[in-house]
């Protein structure tokens, strides 16, 4: 399969390639496209074998559920059986945005996309390329991030092609997203509510609003709520450690003749094969993560050593995500 690639501007993208990708969903595709998060592979979510195709390109296993996307909230309560006063208030308050709210689904909603469990997860992205696409296919779209199976989520559109270019239809590139992690996923099933997955949206933003959560995600069923719940996910294919001392462990693994890639938010010019340092804020060090973890994966690392950010609820997301991304 060839993958057609479309140039869009991130703001105002093109009525015309806008188009071209609403038909290929239509037809039962696969697109790839951006949100303010991280690339999404979009199917149409109401089409059990459009989604299936996400499952064969991905490799993802059929126990993994999927986010759907909608444009608006009048859409999300179409494809929930009960929609509580709390889904209402965070939905006011957060989308378009980063936020998933897992709720019970319509029967409307194959089973495929919930991995055969009652809840669908829910959320109206933000990106202004992601929403023009919705309109247009006038659909919900399940979309998983744009990558192979618990490996690197893709924030440019050339990560998307070199881990699915020859899986997938069309591509919408938008340059690279603003976000750089997942959204955040709360199960509304659960009194509190339970957070499956930290995101962009922090626990405390949420709690602000609605009173204490439960933080704790035990998969206390055989069905998975939510993505993001394997113990590895989000991987380079390089070995990867974290450490609160990774200048040490750095130093240690050079010392042994090793090829290190070395990710921290400060420079103190110890000599390394390749250095990335992020920035120092969580925002700041969100965005860059995958990108930096892509470029450290194609340089024919031996390891890559991630000191060890931050702690905070802010730093909740990057801690989850380096953690399952770590192989040591």
């Amino acid at each position: 399969m060839s993958c057609e690639i479309l140039q869009v501007d991130p703001q105002t993208p093109d009525i015309s390639a806008i188009a071209r990708a609403a038909h290929v969903l239509q037809s039962g595709g696969l697109v790839a496209f951006p949100t303010e998060t991280v690339y999404g592979l979009g199917a149409n979510a109401l089409n059990a074998d459009a989604v299936a195709r996400i499952f064969a390109a991905k490799g993802r296993p059929a126990v993994n559920p999927i986010i759907v996307h909608v444009e608006s909230l009048d859409e999300a309560r179409k494809l929930a059986s009960a929609w509580s006063d709390l889904a209402e208030l965070l939905a006011a308050r957060f989308w378009p945005g980063p936020l998933t709210l897992v709720l019970p689904k319509r029967e409307c909603v194959p089973d495929l996309v919930t991995a055969g469990g009652p809840t669908v997860a829910l959320r109206v992205p933000a990106h202004p390329v992601a929403l023009a696409l919705l309109r247009a296919c006038g659909m919900p779209l399940a979309a998983p991030s744009a990558n192979r199976s618990t490996e690197l989520s893709p924030t440019r559109a050339d990560h998307v092609m070199r881990g699915l270019a020859d899986r997938i239809d069309l591509l919408l590139d938008a340059g690279p997203t603003s976000g750089g992690l997942e959204s955040t996923v709360l199960d509304l099933t659960t009194d509190p509510p339970r957070l499956l997955r930290p995101g962009l949206v922090t626990a405390a933003q949420l709690e602000a609003i609605i009173g204490p959560l439960d933080p704790a995600a035990p998969n206390d069923s055989q069905t998975l709520r939510s993505p993001g719940q394997m113990l590895r996910h989000y991987a380079p294919k390089t070995p990867l450690e974290m450490t609160s001392d990774s200048r040490r462990r750095v130093e240690e693994l050079c010392g042994v003749g090793m090829r290190v890639g070395w990710l921290t938010h400060f420079d103190d010019g110890t000599t390394v094969a390749m250095r990335i340092v992020l920035p120092a804020d969580a925002a700041g060090y969100s965005a860059g993560l995958y990108a930096a973890l892509h470029q450290l994966d194609a340089a024919g690392l031996d390891r890559i050593v991630v000191e060890t950010p931050p702690e905070g609820d802010e730093w909740l997301a990057v801690h989850d995500r380096i953690r399952r991304a770590s192989s040591i």
